[in-house]
């Protein structure tokens, strides 16, 4: 089944269902959110335990930081 396919079969459907598929949806998104929010979380434990994190309260120094 295409994109357009699901589209049409969407168009179909009656407000009642086309609204659950809404929710449906936005909660999917959040899950993959959440999902995307707690790998970096991991990614960043991990850089921490390397050591291969910086951090700095000098603004100049965080632009640097930035641009590498």
């Amino acid at each position: 089944m295409t994109f357009s396919d699901v589209v049409e079969v969407i168009k179909s459907l009656s407000t009642d269902e086309k609204r659950e598929i809404q929710l449906l949806l936005q909660q999917y998104l959040r899950e993959e959110r959440r999902d995307d929010i707690y790998a970096n979380f991991k990614s960043s434990q991990i850089e921490q335990q390397k050591g291969e994190l910086k951090f700095s309260a000098n603004t100049n120094e965080l632009k640097q930081l930035i641009e590498e």
